[in-house]
């Protein structure tokens, strides 16, 4: 079973890299390893380069603000970066995850490493502010340059901090901020009656 894979990897990850992770750990048939700061490179080229691992592609790599995870209860660092990696010789999945703090949260850029990382580091960049050290063009990708925030971390106004117009006088598009009043959305009431009550499939099919 996959699962069974998974685990034997788990602990293979264990028994190989030892103290440089912090965990490897199989939820949902999915191994994710946990790995501090410090070691991160270390362990990103063993993934790549061990046969056991052959981790040749980085085929995601993504931002995670953890601020209000489990409704505000976290108390870890507020940033993590996850890797998607993939075996294509060894058939497997690996996700590498690593959690940074501080402002601005960084961690080692891994382009010597899997050159895909290049503009899935300066995504994240561009929407969580994580600096990635050694990136050699670290700029913003889907914003504009004169944005400003992050807009996927968790505090980033829904309005955002600026806006943009075009200035018939200054014949250019200007910046200036936000216009419209900042405002909190609520989810919608679900009322508990019959209009959200799945059929009974037992019951019609009895009266058929």
């Amino acid at each position: 079973m996959m699962s069974d894979y998974y685990s034997h990897l788990s602990e293979r990850v264990r028994e190989q890299l030892g103290n440089l992770i912090e965990s490897a750990d199989v939820a949902f048939q999915e191994l994710t390893i946990t790995v501090g700061k410090d070691n991160l490179r270390e362990v990103a080229c063993a993934l790549r380069d061990d046969k056991n691992f052959a981790c040749e592609e980085l085929i995601d790599l993504c931002g995670v603000d953890y601020s209000q995870f489990g409704e505000g209860a976290w108390q870890g660092p507020q940033y993590a970066v996850a890797y998607q990696l993939l075996s294509i010789s060894n058939n497997h999945r690996i996700r590498l995850k690593v959690f940074t703090d501080g402002e601005p949260p960084i961690v080692d850029s891994v382009i010597e490493i899997w050159s895909s990382a290049n503009w899935f580091e300066r995504e994240a960049f561009d929407l969580y502010g994580i600096l990635f050290d050694g990136h050699p063009d670290l700029r913003r990708l889907l914003t504009d340059y004169g944005f400003i925030g992050h807009p996927f971390r968790k505090d980033f106004p829904l309005s955002g901090n600026v806006e943009m117009r075009y200035d018939p006088e200054k014949r250019r598009v200007i910046y200036q901020p936000v216009s419209i009043e900042p405002r909190v959305n609520q989810m919608r009431v679900i009322r508990d009656d019959n209009r959200y009550i799945a059929p009974d499939i037992e019951e019609e099919n009895s009266d058929a």
